[in-house]
């Protein structure tokens, strides 16, 4: 049954037209929009037939559907894949969801047991959502034996407890090998290592210890490498030695936020090792800031020197306020969980970064759990200000390969890990109906560090699971089609 509707599907896609399009009555029409699919690089007006949350029918021709939205003029796009975010909230879902985010990520944090992740979408989430596993929640139980499932739950956690300074055993080393391959049994989406949070507590022999579980799995591991002086390559060096050596996918976070100058060097050696069998990845933010705790273990480094700033270019996250010396030293004894946003990155770097054939973006949004406390603005306008700064106004590459950064090459990386990302990040017959509708002309974005949930100008319309859940850049209260989404994380022989 499944194998004939699927062979009917591809019908109607290659007639375009006739008895079989005409016929049918679909829930969902997207009608006279511009759709482009990066993967088939179909780019042509078209009218895109939904039924049961999947694309049943791409055509030349009208279509009939009980519901019809009228996209003419607009780029009809699969929806926006975040692989970095740290919002799974209320609020950060729906502010994500107004710039085009129909897939919310934690790979690099992650969370343990997975399905701590989201746990404040209790009734349900406009948009799909998911985890890899937490090294860091798994250490900290191990070596604390404490459970901490997700990093940012309340914003509670100071980073440089015991889990974040201590060298594991290698009993210890050996618990945590179990407790990972039990999050990937759980369903994780791989391995999330926040290696840079922790640079003196974990080894070489622990950290090739989760290289070998998520090669075992060929499941991908998302890290924050090691950060030395400015362009400093040894954390990544240390990190494509391990993925060549066992085979295990790796993604590297924000290349920009580590690399800093140096992110064409540091290019360079993933290219090489790419050439040489690895697997690896990377991603950049839009926004030129990095945002983490003020207790991260990076300031209690020579942060200054690090990142090439002072105090003035710090911002307390929660109210916008530039910090001092002062400041800076009262809000790290006071209030040691809170964020700060450290604006230290370079327009130059990001376009670097993007010039790389395959470079992701992402996020990397802060929590948002209350409009009363500022976040960063990303989760409001990473996506937005991509397509409008970097795409359309700089023209560093066609509209098609730039939501492809953004749609299908996410999706294409989950694949090995979640079999369910290949019908996610196109627009085509028999893929997931998660689409994004937005002027190409006009999509920008509006938040600022000061002013950081505003939601973007130029999407019109968001669909999950062939339910439009933003209309007219609103919201749709109470429509919850988001999905939970594991991984099959699978033994490899």
């Amino acid at each position: 049954m499944r194998a004939f509707g699927f062979l009917g599907m591809c019908l109607v896609f290659l007639m375009g037209t006739g008895d079989l399009t005409a016929a049918q009555t679909f829930d969902l029409v997207i009608a006279n929009g511009r759709v482009i699919d990066p993967e088939s690089g179909l780019d042509a007006v078209r009218h895109v037939g939904i039924h049961q949350g999947t694309i049943i029918a791409i055509s030349e021709d009208e279509l009939a559907g009980a519901q019809v939205v009228d996209a003419r003029g607009q780029v009809v796009a699969p929806g926006f894949i975040d692989i970095h975010s740290h919002s799974p909230s209320r609020l950060g879902s729906a502010i994500q969801v107004l710039d085009g985010v129909t897939t919310q990520l934690d790979l690099e944090a992650g969370a343990f047991p997975v399905s701590a992740y989201g746990e404040h979408f209790a009734g349900g989430t406009p948009i799909n959502f998911g985890a890899s596993v937490a090294h860091f929640a798994v250490r900290t139980k191990v070596i604390e034996g404490r459970d901490v499932p997700y990093l940012f739950s309340g914003m509670t956690l100071m980073q440089g407890g015991a889990a974040f300074v201590q060298e594991a055993t290698p009993a210890q080393i050996e618990e945590m090998r179990g407790l990972l391959v039990e999050g990937l049994d759980q369903g994780g989406l791989g391995i999330g290592i926040l290696l840079d949070y922790m640079s003196v507590a974990v080894n070489e022999a622990e950290l090739r210890m989760i290289f070998e579980v998520a090669s075992s799995r060929d499941a991908p591991i998302a890290v924050h490498v090691r950060r030395g002086y400015a362009g400093d390559p040894a954390g990544l060096i240390e990190i494509v030695a391990l993925a060549e050596e066992t085979g295990a996918p790796v993604l590297i976070n924000h290349i920009t936020h580590s690399a800093m100058h140096a992110v064409p060097e540091w290019l360079s050696l993933i290219d090489a090792a790419n050439a040489r069998g690895a697997r690896i990845t990377t991603e950049t933010l839009s926004y030129a800031a990095g945002g983490t705790s003020i207790s991260a273990a990076v300031f209690s480094r020579d942060w200054q020197k690090i990142f090439n700033i002072e105090y003035s270019d710090v911002q307390w996250t929660a109210t916008g306020e530039w910090l001092t010396e002062e400041s800076w030293q009262r809000y790290r004894a006071e209030q040691p969980t809170g964020m700060v946003n450290h604006h230290y990155v370079k327009e130059d770097w990001i376009e670097s970064a993007l010039a790389w054939p395959g470079m992701m973006v992402a996020t990397d949004v802060t929590p948002a759990l209350d409009r009363d406390v500022l976040a960063n603005p990303n989760g409001a306008g990473t996506f937005s200000r991509f397509l409008g700064h970097y795409v359309r106004e700089r023209k560093l590459m066609s509209l098609s390969e730039g939501l492809a950064r953004i749609t299908l090459y996410p999706a294409q990386w989950l694949e090995s890990v979640a079999p369910q990302f290949a019908r996610k990040g196109r627009v085509q017959i028999g893929a997931d109906a998660d689409l994004v509708i937005f002027s190409a002309g006009d999509i920008q974005e509006v938040a600022t560090y000061g002013d950081p949930y505003l939601p973007p100008i130029g999407v019109s319309k968001v669909i999950v699971g062939g339910r439009v859940v933003v209309d007219g850049a609103q919201v749709i209260e109470g429509r919850y089609p988001g999905q939970r989404l594991f991984g099959q994380a699978r033994i490899v022989d």
